[in-house]
Parts: structure tokens; C-alpha cells; sequence
């Protein structure tokens, strides 16, 4: 997006991959036209400004002791104020909970370091992840080819 061009409704459907009515959408929510007349021009720097406050309003960060639900779209708390923090490596993580209003699971990534700020008042379990099959020393790789039965 070029701040100092204008593009026609197609033009700037095109160059952000949305249909040409929903950028008609955000010309009646409140996008700022060039003009009244045809073709509907807009200013390069007037979306992308547009788009900015849309993003920023639509925001709704996590408190301490919250995950994001992707089915409920916000912010909660675990069923049972219970997580896993499942660790990936030494350093870093994921908190694992399940959404009180859907039942599905949430994860909230996050660092060792900021693990109980995160976590808030949550009953936290630690475990480690599963090691990699390269990372063993005698891989078991549940094969019987070769072995009879």
C-alpha cells in the first residue's frame, strides 16, 4: 500500500486481497473518500490508516491468568482456573487450558521468564514436551518389520 496514491475500489480489493465489497463495507463504516464523484478514489495513506484503528479497536489483549479462545474470539479464563505449561525448549513455552464456554482448548505462548506473571492466580502443572525422536539414544519407532510374530 503506497501512502501517496489513490486506488479505485478494485485496485485496492486487489492489493489487499479482499473482495471489492468489503472494501465497499469499510467505505460506509467510515473510510474517507477523495470525493463524491466516480470512480471512488481513496488515498493511499487514508486505508492504511483505516486499517490501523480497525485493527486497534477489534484488539483485545489477554490479562494475567487469560488465553485466547479462536472459537469464542476473546479472552478467558480456564475452566477450573487450571493450565498446563507445556515447555517447547529451555527458555519457552505454551499454556494449555480449555475454554469454560466451549470446551475446546486454548494456548497462550510465553517465555519461563514471564510464567508467573502470565499465569496470574491459575493452578499451573509444568511438563516437558515429548523429546524428538532424534533427540533419544535408543528410538523406539514401534516398527516389527523384520522381528516375527
Amino acid at each position: 500500500m503506497k501512502a501517496l496514491r489513490t486506488y479505485t475500489i478494485d485496485e485496492a480489493a486487489r492489493t489487499l486481497e479482499v473482495h471489492r465489497n468489503t472494501v465497499r463495507h469499510w467505505i460506509k463504516a467510515g473510510l474517507r473518500v477523495i470525493d463524491d464523484k466516480r470512480p471512488i478514489l481513496i488515498l493511499g495513506s487514508d486505508l492504511a490508516e483505516y486499517l490501523l484503528r480497525r485493527r486497534e479497536a477489534r484488539r483485545q489483549p489477554c490479562q494475567a491468568g487469560q488465553m485466547f479462545c479462536l472459537k469464542c474470539r476473546k479472552p478467558q479464563q480456564p475452566a477450573g482456573q487450571m493450565a498446563d505449561f507445556v515447555a517447547s525448549s529451555a527458555t519457552s513455552g505454551a499454556l494449555v487450558g480449555i475454554c469454560p464456554s466451549c470446551n475446546r482448548m486454548m494456548y497462550r505462548r510465553v517465555s519461563m521468564a514471564r510464567l508467573p506473571e502470565v499465569a496470574g492466580a491459575l493452578d499451573v502443572h509444568l511438563t516437558w514436551a515429548q523429546p524428538r525422536i532424534e533427540d533419544t539414544a535408543i528410538p523406539n519407532v514401534n516398527c516389527h518389520l523384520g522381528h516375527e510374530v
